[in-house]
């Protein structure tokens, strides 16, 4: 069984499955709270999924359809010998576009996405009145929102610096070219798990995790933004170590030397400049979402953000808003500037 089957299998799964469950559901019409008694069911979920495979397996291997998932994860060798066809005149095709247009319209009705409350008069005079505010910005306020901005770019700094040692070391450690045999391959696969699950909880969340253990304050955005870092870092530093060129590795091996010593003189030459430049980046990223995870306690002038936005003193918040705008314009172009001088 191979991994493009494997991929192709659960790919057609995902999308059969979805399909099926969107086709039921609109037959069946479910009230409001049924569909809450469904979704605690988790075994309906794994019956869909399992349909979606047999289907999936029907038509590639019996009917021998050429489905989207066969499309998109075939062996190179069979894509260079596919012919090409117009989009409606295959299977694939048609998949693809029922699967976004279902999607689509899922998305719209689970949004409540609606024309009427969006150019609602009542609601459009009170947003008027709120941007009449923000564009009115009481400058009185200008002082202590440079410094609780300061603290900001210093929380991302100190997050930044702390996070690029650990992940320049894990990135090795999850980079599949280098981590091959029988207990390099599971510490690769532990390794990239765990940085997904870390990367997928937001800062914020991780703010709200600190703020409980270490208390409100910077300490505690400072430590969600690392963590954050840290797990972002290791899977851009590890993808850039897996498209290496492989001419200095083998030169290097040939010498004699050790696993160590050919990632020190074979690897690291050549990606050192793309880690600094994502590392830049990275900081740039970080002062812009600790101004976010201020608004739960994380400190900096998120913290600021949030007391007179809960009052709805929106001048106040206009001069707030200001700076950060300011300060995240500043750090881009500053950042651009590096990116572009260590190409």
């Amino acid at each position: 069984m191979t991994s493009s089957f494997i991929r192709r299998t659960v790919f057609d799964s995902i999308t059969f499955g979805f399909l099926l469950c969107v086709a039921l559901i609109a037959i069946a019409q479910p009230t409001e709270a049924q569909m809450l008694e469904l979704g605690k069911n988790t075994a309906i979920f794994f019956v869909a999924l399992g349909l979606g495979g047999v289907l999936s397996f029907v038509l590639n291997e019996l009917a021998k359809v050429k489905t989207l998932g066969e499309s998109i994860f075939a062996p190179a060798y069979k894509k260079a010998q596919a012919e090409e066809t117009s989009w409606y005149k295959t299977f694939s095709g048609w998949q693809l576009a029922i699967t976004l247009t279902v999607t689509l319209v899922v998305a719209i009705f689970k949004t409540r996405f609606s024309m009427y409350e969006l150019l609602n008069e009542d609601g459009f005079a009170g947003a008027v009145r709120l941007f009449q505010g923000l564009l009115s910005p009481n400058f009185a306020l200008l002082p202590k929102a440079v410094l609780n901005i300061i603290e900001t770019i210093f929380m991302a700094f100190l997050a930044t610096a702390l996070a690029i040692p650990i992940a320049f070391v894990l990135s090795f450690f999850s980079a599949k070219n280098i981590m091959q045999g029988p207990v390099s391959f599971p510490i690769y696969l532990f390794l990239r798990t765990l940085m997904n699950i870390t990367r997928s909880i937001e800062a914020l969340i991780w703010a709200i995790i600190f703020s409980v253990w270490v208390g409100i304050g910077p300490f505690a955005g400072m430590l969600a933004l690392m963590i954050h870092s840290i797990a972002s870092l290791t899977k851009q530093y590890s993808e850039m170590v897996e498209v290496v060129s492989e001419g200095p590795i083998e030169g290097v091996q040939s010498t004699g030397a050790n696993k160590l010593q050919m990632i020190w003189f074979a690897i690291v030459p050549q990606v050192i400049l793309p880690y600094i430049s994502f590392t830049v980046y990275r900081w740039d990223i970080n002062v812009r979402m600790a101004t976010i995870i201020g608004l739960v306690g994380g400190g900096g002038i998120g913290t600021m953000l949030m007391q007179y936005q809960g009052q709805a003193m929106w001048p106040e918040v206009g001069c707030i808003i200001l700076v950060i705008a300011v300060v995240v314009w500043a750090m881009d172009q500053a950042s651009a500037y590096l990116r572009e001088a260590l190409k």
